[in-house]
């Protein structure tokens, strides 16, 4: 009689209300495990901004201020958001000069000569065509970049059909592009100007060739950005880029769908070399307006932080050049500002350098875990399949 009361009493439960899991039960987890290139980048970048605070507090000088200043030399300042811009512009290019072989499984770290041969060509023809005036801004950016993408493409048909790894050539090609380029401003290419004085540097290109700004946005930085954009596109909207994909997910399936391996690899490197190439003869036209060997400077190695900052993403690739970019502004003033009795020179320049390496540090070690753990992954799959073949 109870039994027949209580179950009276307790109604069975509605269909739509069925017992589920809280739906916020594990929400903030969840969202960091679904973002987590985002989280990674995130963190390194605090982790790299916490250790400069510190090595700036050691030698005296209040680090808030020393970022502030930074943010305000690169950005604040009269006429610093456009050198801002100029310099974000050929850290775009190198930074898609690395994205584009990074995404079929290469890694182009040559970016440095690739950007010194495009900067010699593209001034040299900028100037003996200047007085064509924009169209011979235009042809020594496209000479600049054809010059680029054929050190590309040597390094593409040596991996392709010789199996050279891409590393090693891009690395020898560096110094071979440094040699010839220095040959060439003390040779056949050098100003006149440089004979007396003794300076590695071409002639000025004329007025009407040099790349300049529209209001106070330079012209390269909108090439670059339209670059950046259609790279995206090809990747992510073309069968071009699904190949490129498929290439740098799985080789072995890539050839099982007939995808030339070989055509790809010499693709991506003479793409990404191209870029570099076109980085150089903007900043050859755009911003020295000659061509000197200082003008790399650690362009093409500043790009291989931007990929790896930008997950070799290139719309990404656009606010990773532009914080390097701010860095590299800001430095110069950063040193004025922070002069004092204690630190009469004030903070070096080479912070920044060192707040990029921390940032390229703490970004790549993910990577390097991924990569570490995808290629033991990959022997113990080959292990257990050959063992009963």
């Amino acid at each position: 009689m109870s039994e027949t009361s209580t179950a009276e009493q307790t109604p069975p439960p509605a269909p739509d209300e069925e017992p589920h899991e809280p739906q916020d039960r594990g929400g903030a987890l969840a969202f960091l495990i679904g973002h987590q290139s985002a989280v990674v980048i995130v963190v390194a970048l605090v982790i790299a901004l916490a250790i400069g605070w510190v090595v700036i507090w050691s030698q005296g000088v209040n680090a808030a201020y020393a970022y502030t200043t930074l943010v305000r030399e690169a950005l604040f300042v009269d006429g610093a958001f456009t050198r801002t811009l100029q310099k974000t512009a050929p850290l775009v290019l190198t930074g898609l000069a690395v994205v584009l072989p990074l995404r079929v499984g290469l890694f182009n770290i040559g970016a440095q000569g690739q950007l010194a041969t495009g900067a010699i060509f593209g001034a040299w023809v900028a100037f003996v065509l200047g007085d064509l005036g924009v169209l011979a801004a235009i042809l020594g950016m496209v000479v600049g970049a054809a010059f680029g993408g054929l050190v590309g493409l040597v390094v593409g048909v040596l991996k392709a059909w010789r199996g050279v790894h891409e590393v090693i050539s891009t690395i020898m090609l560096n110094y071979i592009a440094y040699g010839v380029t220095y040959w060439l401003v003390l040779g056949p290419l050098q100003g006149e100007a440089s004979k007396s004085s003794g300076i590695a540097q071409t002639d000025l290109i004329p007025e009407a060739a040099r790349v300049g700004a529209v209001l106070g946005v330079p012209v390269g930085f909108v090439v670059a950005v339209v670059l950046a954009v259609l790279c995206w596109w090809m990747l992510s909207r073309t069968t071009l880029g699904f190949r490129f994909n498929t290439v740098g997910a799985n080789k072995e399936a890539a050839r099982y769908a007939g995808i030339g391996i070989g055509r790809i690899v010499v693709l991506s490197l003479v793409f990404g070399a191209g870029l570099a190439g076109l980085a150089g003869a903007l900043e050859a036209e755009g911003t020295l307006h000659r061509f000197e060997p200082a003008i790399v400077g650690s362009l093409g190695f500043d790009g291989i932080t931007i990929a790896l900052l930008a997950r070799a993403n290139p719309l990404a690739t656009i606010p990773a050049a532009f914080l390097v970019g701010m860095l590299r502004t800001g430095a110069a003033g950063l040193q004025f500002a922070t002069q004092s009795p204690a630190l009469p020179g004030g903070i070096t320049p080479e912070i920044v350098d060192l707040l990029l390496a921390l940032i390229l540090l703490m970004v790549s070690i993910p990577v390097l875990g991924k990569w570490l753990f995808r290629s033991r992954a990959d022997k113990v799959s080959v292990a257990t399949t050959s063992w009963g073949s």
